[in-house]
């Protein structure tokens, strides 16, 4: 029997806005066998579940059917399959107009759905169960905008072994895109635990398009052609091992560097990486080089899968409204400050005379001066200012009247507010999330095609409990070294950061490995609970990464509440690796003659 042939898999979309020119990119590569989207992140199922409440026939990502509709015939002539989660919170209507699409251009296809994920007609049996939200144990809660579960990859490899053309998912993990075709092609079992992980890696270095490519990159200045950076592929062994490449005459970078980012990005424990199909252990990954934008990845280890599914729940929780007041001349931080509270103490007095309750909550920053470093930092001689004001409520009614007052900073409060932007501010839905576990065999899961429904046998874990392989604990070795110099973290490492609901991920990777004592002496959760105490609100989690020479930190509760549940300026944790960049780590006089 011959060995399966390779397979190669495209990411065209990292989010839900990513630029409309990266499919016909990946199209015209002329040697995918898949194109993937992926659309969806807590934040964007808040937004969908907005947008669904205002009109039943949304709730999907609609940029989905714009980008490909252009591109049927080719993907068509090309035998491209095309899986992507676009469906979100509605994957029937995301279906039905793609199929109205193609048949208007002559294109015929075959189009799945994969169906279970959507629990909102659950809800009443659910309420039943007492669930916990995973880490602050609160209940599920009132005013549930829409509940979905985070399924795997079986629902995609099951609806291309009937020959679909497009997969169409609502909320499943962001790798199983890719893991699906992978299954699919090589006919992976679902206790082949290693090769599960090795593919489901995979699919976690290309889910967010062109961060892996030199997107968001540490050393962003030695990128070239950000007007046309290339989209990440994969191309997949059947063993699992995979390079990551671009397409040719693309702009951007694939390196060990941009690679190894990727790979720590908002993973939490990189031993304990959960997902539906497979616990992935990636602790002893490499990520090696091979020249000309390609770089090889491997060594990931794969255990049994738990018997639950994440669930993750949208809710409504009052009103909020954000206004912004640009502020210019001397002193322009001291004005925004005078300003954000005389609205606060006006607007709160108000709110008592027409016998509302007071705010929920209140919040200003002042951008451009430094605020996200914390109030010890803030620029005090800053000449350009945009107040940022915030409150939320649980009546709309009420942050009609803030919304109102605003404007009187233009002309009755200090000197200098030059631009009211947006206008008036609009009162918003105060959004947000919460996550619980709910047991596997709870869950219906299947495949649509054509109207023709199928459920999928739900998988039993095998007994295999832990991986055969050498416990590596890395270790600082510089408590004897006389540190007599320093440079800022930058110099020895790159670092990349996101978000995990209210959790920030933060993974260094030290550019060399004999650079790593160094940091991990200096970089503890500690220093880190101090560097960024004026956001941290839980407790510091580490983990070492042996295989690139890496440290990973889960800073909990330190988002303000994450997605659209937060006021912060960084509600995803974006630029906190930006930040940390910058801080001073002890070397030796040695190593600072080395580097300079």
């Amino acid at each position: 029997m011959l060995e399966k042939k390779k397979i190669r898999i495209g990411c065209a979309s990292g989010f839900w806005g990513d630029t409309s020119t990266a499919a016909k990119q990946l199209v015209d590569d002329d040697n995918i066998d898949y194109l993937v989207f992926d659309f969806l992140a807590e934040v964007t199922m808040s937004i969908l579940a907005g947008a669904k409440l205002k009109n039943p026939n949304l709730g999907y990502a609609t940029d989905f059917v714009t980008q490909l509709t252009p591109l049927l015939k080719d993907i068509h002539t090309k035998s491209i399959k095309i899986i992507s989660n676009a469906g979100g919170i509605n994957p029937e209507s995301c279906r039905s107009i793609l199929v109205e699409e193609a048949k208007k251009i002559g294109v015929d296809l075959k189009i799945a759905i994969v169906f279970g994920d959507d629990l909102i007609k659950n809800l009443d049996e659910l309420k039943k169960l007492d669930l916990k939200e995973i880490d602050t144990k609160e209940p599920l809660p009132e005013n549930i905008l829409s509940i979905n579960a985070y399924l795997g990859a079986p629902g995609i490899a099951a609806a291309l072994k009937e020959g679909a053309d497009i997969v169409i998912t609502g909320r499943c993990v962001d790798s199983a895109m890719v893991l699906g075709p992978l299954i699919h092609e090589f006919n992976w079992k679902h206790d082949d635990y290693d090769c599960l992980a090795n593919g489901s890696l995979a699919g976690h270095i290309i889910e967010c398009g062109a961060q892996c490519t030199g997107g968001n990159f540490t050393d962003w200045e030695e990128i070239k052609g950000f007007d046309n950076i290339g989209f990440p592929i994969v191309e997949v062994e059947p063993n699992g091992e995979f390079t990551v490449s671009k397409p040719p005459r693309t702009g951007g970078l694939v390196s060990f560097g941009t690679v190894a980012e990727q790979f720590l990005y908002e993973i939490g424990d990189p031993s304990r990486y959960l997902l539906p199909d497979v616990i992935c252990d990636f602790s002893e990954v490499t990520i090696t080089e091979m020249g000309n934008d390609i770089v090889q990845v491997k060594n990931a280890k794969g255990l049994p899968p738990s018997n639950k599914y994440k669930i993750s729940a949208t809710y409504m929780n009052g009103y909020n409204v954000i206004g912004k007041l640009v502020i210019g001349g001397l002193k322009a931080e001291k004005k925004g400050k005078i300003i954000a509270e005389a609205i606060f103490n006006k607007t709160s007095r108000m709110l008592t005379e027409n016998n509302f309750t007071p705010f929920s909550e209140i919040k200003f920053d002042l951008i451009g001066t430094n605020s996200i470093y914390g109030p010890k930092n803030v620029d005090k001689n800053s000449k350009e200012v945009v107040l940022r004001i915030m409150v939320k409520h649980v009546e709309k009614e009420a942050l009609i009247l803030f919304s109102k007052e605003i404007a009187q900073a233009v002309t009755g409060m200090t000197a200098g507010v030059m631009n009211y932007m947006g206008g008036r501010p609009k009162v918003s839905r105060s959004i947000h999330l919460r996550s619980f576990l709910l047991d596997k065999s709870l869950l219906s899961i299947g495949i649509d095609i054509n109207n023709k429904k199928s459920f999928l046998p739900i998988q039993k874990p095998t007994n295999k409990t832990e991986i055969n392989k050498t416990e590596i604990k890395m270790h600082s070795t510089v408590k004897s070294l006389h540190l007599d110099s320093s440079v800022p973290l930058m110099k020895i490492a790159y670092a990349r950061s996101g978000d995990k609901g209210d959790h920030a991920n933060i993974g260094i990777i030290a550019r060399k490995p004999e650079y790593l004592p160094f940091i991990k002496n200096a970089l503890t959760s500690t220093t880190l609970s101090d560097f960024f105490k004026h956001v941290l609100k839980g407790n510091i989690e580490v983990w070492d990464v042996p295989g690139i020479s890496g440290i990973n930190f889960l800073l909990k509760h330190s988002l303000g509440g994450g997605g659209m549940a937060s006021f912060n300026i960084d509600p995803q944790g974006k630029a906190y690796a930006q930040q940390i960049l910058e801080y001073q780590i002890p070397i030796t006089r040695h190593l600072a003659n080395e580097l300079n």
